[in-house]
């Protein structure tokens, strides 16, 4: 029932700049955290890069931090994250993940969501 597709990957230049979209369906849940992950060919592991909860408080990973920016549309459904200054260690499948069973402002991590996104592919090259 609960479904998230993302969409806004590409291939682009160092320095250049995405802005990936997220669309939920079937999520009914009032009170939620919706995060990006990603996951590079360096490391199996998915990473947490930024979260948003419902009442906007938002996380960033140091990583991107001050270059990404998460953001939604509540009445959308609709979870964003623009990127700026991209550097090829951003390189990687992103990943749209939501969940109400944990406060992303307290901290999280991939095991904290049970609802993912097929994911989208961002490519950055020099």
């Amino acid at each position: 029932q609960v479904r998230l597709v993302e969409s806004g990957g590409g291939s682009v230049q160092t320095g250049g700049s995405l802005r990936l979209s997220c669309s939920a369906s079937g999520w009914t849940e009032r009170s939620y955290c919706m995060a990006w992950f990603r996951r590079t060919p360096e490391k199996m592991e998915r990473e947490g890069g930024a979260s948003i909860n419902t009442d906007g408080t938002t996380t960033y990973a140091r990583s991107v931090k001050g270059r990404f920016t998460i953001s939604q549309d509540i009445a959308k459904h609709t979870l964003y994250l623009q990127m700026s200054s991209l550097k090829p260690e951003d390189t990687a499948m992103y990943y749209c993940a939501v969940d109400s069973r944990v406060y992303c402002a307290d901290g999280y991590s991939h095991w904290d969501f049970g609802f993912w996104g097929q994911g989208t592919q961002v490519t950055v090259s020099s």
